[in-house]
């Protein structure tokens, strides 16, 4: 089990919301706990062909678990959200992913409150005997400003102490994303390179996901990244990543497949698509007007599927999410709406994974 950080003092906006987390832990760790009594057996024979079949990495091949539904592809599929109720909603259950990836800012562990949320969310997740994949962002404290190495290295550190069974990470989601004036800051491909090579240095025996970058409509800032990140590395005279971390929703939601064949061809190894899916809303350019945003999902999540089973070099895919927003988010992928009711990207999902109870009613928000 992790290290359970209650014993530290939370910060003012952490007392009100304290109890109220301890009680979702509990009941996320109840239910998924009985779940997983009934399905043990029939997991751990089919764990291990899917591992095998898979191709996955030393930790990926000892520690990860699959239906047999996943035996039949070349990569294993989870989900990535940040709510730790997920693990205890019968919909997901029935998928029986073994992985999944949460995000955490890099201080999380120097911040009381988040490391509430990132105690609930991995304990639930352990708790139904899923592989974590964690991966560093910015700062909710100072979201645009950029760490120094120094900085960074001795927080995610603290982060790798409290939870001795989560064994692979991403030094920076999203890398590439750029700066939001006001909102938040990315690191260049330099600075990324050094954050990876210091969370090299503190997590032995991990599996650390290299550069993670979204794939973007204009793919070739994207590219160049990647050549930056790499001649770092070189100068750096660290470990070249043999994992690297795509995010390709401009190719998944504009039906389109030539930036994922591309940069997964620049990065060269094995990728995970570590964050994919279907949007429902985003801005302007994916509008949900009468919920129309809801088939073009599920019609983006199958081609996600049919994307990874032509790239050999994909050996994961996490979708995110597994919780929608309501009508006033900006950007909203979930495969359930804001009340847990599924929606028809959940069938897509569903009946991908061969589920049992994939014709449920859906949601129309």
């Amino acid at each position: 089990m992790t290290t359970n950080p209650r014993s530290l003092t939370p910060r003012p906006i952490a007392r009100a919301l304290t109890a109220a987390l301890a009680l979702a832990v509990l009941a996320a760790l109840s239910l998924s706990s009985a779940a997983g009594a009934r399905t043990a057996a029939a997991r751990t024979g089919a764990s291990r062909a899917a591992a095998s079949r898979a191709g996955a990495s030393r930790t990926a091949g000892s520690r990860t678990g699959a239906s047999p539904a996943h035996s039949a592809s070349s990569f294993l599929t989870g989900i990535g959200d940040e709510h730790p109720q997920m693990f205890a909603n019968p919909l997901y259950q029935q998928l029986h992913t073994r992985i999944v990836r949460y995000i955490a800012p890099y201080d999380a562990a120097v911040h009381p409150w988040f490391l509430q949320q990132a105690y609930a969310w991995i304990s639930a997740a352990e708790a139904d005997h899923q592989q974590v994949l964690v991966a560093f962002y910015h700062s909710e404290y100072t979201p645009t400003k950029l760490p120094s190495v120094a900085v960074y290295q001795h927080d995610v550190q603290k982060f790798i102490r409290y939870f001795p069974n989560v064994h692979q990470y991403q030094a920076y989601d999203e890398a590439n994303r750029g700066n939001v004036y006001r909102s938040f800051s990315s690191p260049s491909a330099s600075l990324d390179a050094r954050y990876y090579q210091a969370l090299l240095r503190v997590c032995h025996g991990c599996n650390v996901v290299g550069l993670d970058v979204l794939d973007q409509a204009d793919i070739y800032p994207t590219l160049e990244y990647i050549k930056e990140f790499k001649r770092e590395i070189y100068r750096l005279k660290t470990i070249m990543p043999s994992i690297w971390g795509l995010h390709n929703y401009s190719d998944v939601n504009r039906f389109e497949t030539w930036r994922t064949r591309e940069i997964s061809r620049a990065m060269g190894g094995q990728v995970w698509l570590t964050e994919t899916g279907g949007i429902v809303k985003f801005g302007g350019a994916f509008p949900n007007y009468h919920g129309s945003g809801l088939a073009r999902a599920a019609r983006a999540l199958k081609l996600m599927f049919a994307i990874a089973r032509a790239n050999p070099r994909i050996k994961r895919l996490y979708v995110y999410d597994w919780t929608g927003g309501n009508a006033n988010v900006r950007f909203d992928a979930g495969l359930m709406d804001a009340h847990e009711r599924p929606r028809p990207g959940y069938q897509v999902v569903c009946r991908e994974l061969h589920a049992a109870h994939c014709n449920v009613r859906l949601s129309d928000h």
